[in-house]
């Protein structure tokens, strides 16, 4: 009986390489307008991009007039010049109604400080909206860089949020406007509102009704009297109107009316609570999509496998998205819907994520640097998803977790790990991160939830971020991409990437479950170089990881 195991990785030495940080985003408002139309352009993903991903181009235009009317929509690349055209599309809207414009348009070739523009004519006068975007010369679809973080006025669990929920429940709307700032500091443009309604619940284990749901408001709501017992006045005003401001983008989180939960009353819920929130904010520049909160497994069924329970549930889902997104194009048809899913266990939902996806715009997945054993590996779960995002023309980014489990509830994840996650999945377009209240704070705010820790890895994060050392480059040496022969196989289970995977430069990372790594089991490691000419060698470095979990 064999009691133990242990395998052995392999790999060879990297460098890094600077990367920018990203320009502040603007945003500008339609010009020259006519009586008879507006026009609003939300660009998906917003600035900054690569030059390997499509960009998104989502119109809209709205019919003031009490008759149907004729447009024509143009894009452009910078100017309004038939020469920089991008498509051009006639539409007809009908009286008092808002419809979406949409094109795809690929980055390749665009790098550098940009702009789209489009114009709306209707035959009589023309409006144009334009929005910049930066693109990136790069080589993958990430940007290597957190580009943005959940917002969380106070965690959902008082044993996990136990190290910061009470500090969260002092901040006032200032000092909510002062973490804006902080994250604005590090290019994180993007923000997430966690929730805007705070209840404990779970699908299967409530029998709640729109009109007798019990949760309390993050702000002044009209729809519900509770409210919960924090400082803060409207801290949602407090963080859209500071990112206003700065030209950052804020995903408006409609939620939480239960965990998981996209059955009949929730999605009743959700439409009453979307109403509210576009009333009161949509006026916001930074207002830039939405974010639904309840969150599920990758097997989209709250983790059921047994049925009916996972088909009602996989019907429910779909079903969910399609009515919201149809409800919310009544007003802002432009704004992109996003929903974070768990990384694990696809294979029980793999084949719903085609009809949810029709009417999801982003799919922010989390945990893929934790798979559970017996699931795929990190990188495997994200190119299925990225083929299920591209067949359905939608988009993947990533909930990258910046916390460990504390003893005492969350903790800040070394900035280690945080460089693994941007090395190891360079497939997202964006990657966000989970969360910044209570784990990332800047020196110089007035108040610091979490502690001394939280600042040492906001400014761990941002002193490597202006070096340039978040993303890595394999190192050039003299058995650079050389085959060689070893006496014995390494494991099924972990091969290695590519052709010379020992010798093509890249550094495998702290996590067993890195492309990088060969693996050996009871095996002596027997190296045979094949290098073609006579050379002189100096060193020769080999790197080792024993992980006994």
């Amino acid at each position: 009986m064999r009691l133990w195991f242990a395998y052995t990785f392999l790999c060879a030495l990297v460098t890094t390489t600077s990367c920018a940080a990203p320009a502040p985003g603007h945003r500008q408002p339609a010009t020259g307008q006519h009586g008879t139309q507006d026009a609003a352009l939300t660009l998906v993903p917003p600035s900054p991009v690569t030059d390997q991903v499509e960009l998104e181009l989502r119109g809209a235009v709205s019919n003031t007039t009490d008759a149907a009317v004729e447009y024509t929509v143009v894009f452009y690349w910078d100017g309004i010049d038939p020469a920089t055209r991008i498509a051009s599309q006639r539409i007809t809207v009908q009286a008092g109604q808002k419809q979406l414009v949409q094109h795809r348009v690929a980055t390749s070739g665009r790098a550098g400080e940009r702009q789209v523009v489009m114009t709306v004519n209707d035959g009589q006068g023309q409006v144009q909206v334009a929005r910049p975007i930066t693109v990136l010369d790069a080589e993958t679809r990430s940007t290597g860089r957190i580009g943005g973080a959940w917002l969380g006025f106070y965690h959902w669990s008082e044993s996990e949020g136990a190290p910061w929920n009470a500090e969260l429940k002092e901040m006032t709307d200032e000092q909510w406007k002062e973490l804006v700032r902080a994250m604005h500091e590090v290019g994180m443009n993007i923000i997430v509102l966690q929730e805007v309604f705070r209840h404990e619940a779970t699908v299967g284990g409530h029998d709640m009704t729109v009109e007798t749901y019990p949760g309390r408001a993050f702000y002044p709501s009209d729809l519900y009297p509770g409210r919960m017992p924090i400082v803060a006045e409207d801290p949602i005003e407090a963080v859209l109107a500071e990112a206003d401001r700065l030209g950052m983008h804020i995903f408006v989180g409609v939620g939480s009316f239960a965990w998981f939960d996209f059955g009949p009353e929730s999605l009743r819920w959700h439409l009453r609570v979307a109403d509210e929130l576009w009333e009161r904010y949509g006026h916001h520049e930074s207002f830039y999509g939405w974010y639904i909160s309840e969150e599920v497994e990758g097997g989209l069924s709250a983790g059921a496998r047994d049925e009916p329970t996972m088909s009602r549930r996989h019907e429910q889902i779909v079903h969910f998205f399609s009515e919201f997104r149809q409800h919310i194009n009544q007003y802002a048809p432009d704004k992109p819907v996003m929903l974070a899913t768990n990384a694990h266990g696809i294979d029980a939902g793999e084949h719903i994520y085609p009809a949810l996806l029709e009417n999801l715009d982003i799919l922010c997945p989390f945990g893929f640097h934790r798979m559970p054993a017996g699931d795929t590996t990190g990188e495997v779960s994200a190119a299925r998803l990225q083929r299920l995002c591209d067949d359905a023309g939608s988009h993947l980014w990533m909930d990258m977790e910046i916390f460990d489990f504390g003893p005492n509830g969350l903790i800040p994840r070394p900035i280690d790990g945080l460089v693994d996650d941007l090395n190891r999945f360079p497939v997202f377009e964006k990657i966000l991160c989970y969360q910044f209240p209570g784990l990332m704070n800047a020196p110089w705010m007035t108040r610091q939830p979490g502690g001394p820790e939280t600042v040492e890895l906001y400014e761990s994060y941002k002193t490597r971020l202006e070096e340039g050392r978040l993303v890595t480059s394999p190192i050039d040496h003299l058995a650079s991409g050389c085959a060689y022969c070893l006496a014995h196989e390494p494991s099924d289970t972990y091969p290695g990437e590519g052709e010379s995977p020992l010798t093509d430069g890249w550094l495998g990372t702290a996590s067993y479950q890195h492309q990088a790594w060969i693996g050996f089991e009871g095996d002596p490691i027997d190296l045979v170089l094949e290098i073609s000419e006579l050379r002189p060698i100096q060193s020769v470095e080999i790197g080792f990881l024993q992980d006994h979990p």
